[in-house]
Order: C-alpha cells, then sequence, then structure tokens
C-alpha cells in the first residue's frame, strides 16, 4: 500500500513555493566547502559532497574540486536544503532535499529529477536525513519529519513505510541487503533483515549524537558521533569502541566507506577527512578549478 507522509508543514505560506523548472543560480566565488553534511565516492574514486550552504553538490576528481550542481538560494527550490548524497545500484548520484520534500536521482546532463511523485513542486519525503539503495534498486530514505523509514520501491514515485523509528538519521544497506539505522534516541543502532526481522545492535544511548553508519565487508559497523567527535567501531556482537576521537575532527557528521578506507564530511571543519581502518585521519585537500 502506498504511504503518504503527514503534511503538518503545509501550513506555512505557500507563497515560497515555486512552480516550474530549476533557477539558473549564482556561481560561487571560490571552490571551497563550505557547510559539507554527506559524503559518497563512486567506484572509480570521484567524491560527491553534499554542501548544505552551496547549496548543492560538490564533486572532486582529479584532485579537483567542482561544483557539480549549485541550486537556488531561494526556498522551496531543488536542493535548497540539501541533507544527503548517495549513488544508486547503478551508480548514479542520488540527493536528499527537504525544502523540496523528495529525494533526486541526477541524470545524464547532470540535472536532478525528482523520484517521488510531486505536488507544487513538492514531494513525499519530509525530511530525507539519508539514503541507501539495495541490490534490486529500491532506495530507503530516513525521514525525520515522520520518524520512519520509508522504502521507494525500483521503477515507483511512492514512499512505502517500513518501520517507525524515533530520531531516525543514518542508513546502510550492507552486503546482504540488510538496512541499518541510525537513531538519536534509545536504542541508537538498528538493522532490518531483507526479510524484515529486526535487531538492535546497539541498545541504550552510548552515543552523544549519532549521525550516520557505514558496514564494512567484515561486518563491522563505523558509526559517526557529531558531539564526541568521534568515530565508533562495533564489531559483531560486540561493544562499541572509539577508532578516532578527537581532533582533526570537529563536528563530524558524514559517513562513507570505500575500499576499507572511510570518508567523513566534517561542516565545522569545513572539510572531508579520510580515515583508515587503523584510525589515521588525513584531510581531502584539492585545487580549485579554475
Amino acid at each position: 500500500m502506498p504511504f503518504f507522509p503527514l503534511r503538518w508543514l503545509a501550513c506555512i505560506c505557500l507563497t515560497t513555493i515555486v512552480v516550474g523548472g530549476f533557477r539558473s543560480p549564482t556561481p560561487v566565488e571560490a571552490a571551497d566547502f563550505l557547510y559539507p553534511l554527506s559524503v559518497t565516492v563512486a567506484p572509480g574514486g570521484d567524491m560527491f559532497v553534499a554542501d548544505r550552504n552551496l547549496p548543492g553538490v560538490w564533486k572532486l576528481s582529479g584532485g579537483k574540486l567542482l561544483v557539480h550542481f549549485q541550486g537556488s538560494k531561494k526556498f522551496r527550490t531543488p536542493l535548497n536544503a540539501i541533507r544527503c548524497v548517495r549513488l544508486d545500484e547503478k551508480g548514479n548520484l542520488l540527493a536528499g532535499d527537504s525544502a523540496t520534500r523528495n529525494v533526486y536521482r541526477f541524470d545524464a546532463e547532470g540535472k536532478p529529477q525528482p523520484i517521488t511523485k510531486t505536488s507544487n513542486g513538492m514531494g513525499l519525503i519530509g525530511i530525507p536525513m539519508d539514503i541507501a539503495v539495495n541490490s534490486k534498486g529500491d532506495i530507503y530514505v530516513s525521514d525525520l519529519e515522520i520518524h520512519r523509514v520509508v522504502k521507494i520501491p525500483h521503477g515507483s514515485d511512492q514512499p512505502e513505510e517500513v518501520c517507525e523509528v524515533s530520531g531516525c538519521r543514518g542508513l546502510f544497506v550492507d552486503k546482504t541487503d540488510a538496512v541499518w539505522v541510525v537513531s538519536t534516541t534509545s536504542d541508537q543502532l538498528h538493522r532490518i533483515a531483507a526479510d524484515g526481522e529486526q535487531t538492535i545492535v546497539v541498545p541504550g544511548r552510548p552515543f552523544q549524537f549519532p549521525h550516520t553508519v557505514v558496514v564494512g565487508s567484515d561486518g563491522t559497523a563505523y558509526l559517526c558521533d557529531g558531539y564526541a567527535k568521534t568515530i565508533w567501531k562495533i564489531t559483531s556482537g560486540g561493544k562499541p569502541e572509539a577508532l578516532l576521537a578527537g581532533e582533526p575532527l570537529v563536528g563530524p557528521v558524514g559517513l562513507a566507506m570505500r575500499d576499507d578506507l572511510l570518508y567523513v564530511a566534517d561542516p565545522r571543519a569545513k572539510a572531508v577527512f579520510t580515515v583508515d581502518l587503523a584510525g589515521k585521519a588525513t584531510k581531502v585537500t584539492y585545487e580549485a578549478n579554475e
């Protein structure tokens, strides 16, 4: 049965809604991260970073930082309030945006196209905090507005409710197609198997403010804790232990993993770091594209 999110924000003045196509953004004056919230890395090494204050998406390729897409500063326009980026099962870039209540897939021309059904420019997702994709192409979204994980089946434009998780934020789909969910409230890490069975991986509230999670091929989970300035390591059946705490992290939020290397988006440091599995952090450097 299709799932329709609550519309309690509908009371916001409708004059802020923009109907029609994409506005041409004013180019940024300098190529540098402003407030990076989320990061994803393609198999070839290209990095995409969601920047709330751009607003839009950066692309780091060949050591050069470029604006992949810059949205408008006007509210209720696509990617004005970008929250997250992820790649789908075919390597296409996805982005979640709370300004237009939708998830977007970038087309071959580099333009974001809405995935859920829209009305007056608004989609069916409230606050998409993170995105994950399974091997079938189903898209999972953590909707913080309604405190639920929803699924957009492959080829559909209608979200379906998966489960309720209070304070849901980070999502990750592992190699078994199980969905891992981060919660800021009690029982802060959940796992939903492909058959729907739910397990509490980390009970209680050991983390100060957890944001995102990734899971390695061996089943080890890594969790980003903004307030604690820590990347936690959680082995199968084990308790969390700090992989990296403190400097150079200032307020880590976004987390991705590629080839046993963690990528951490830190908006307070205005930087992205790589962290190896021994806990060594390196700031990602780049040059502006002229």
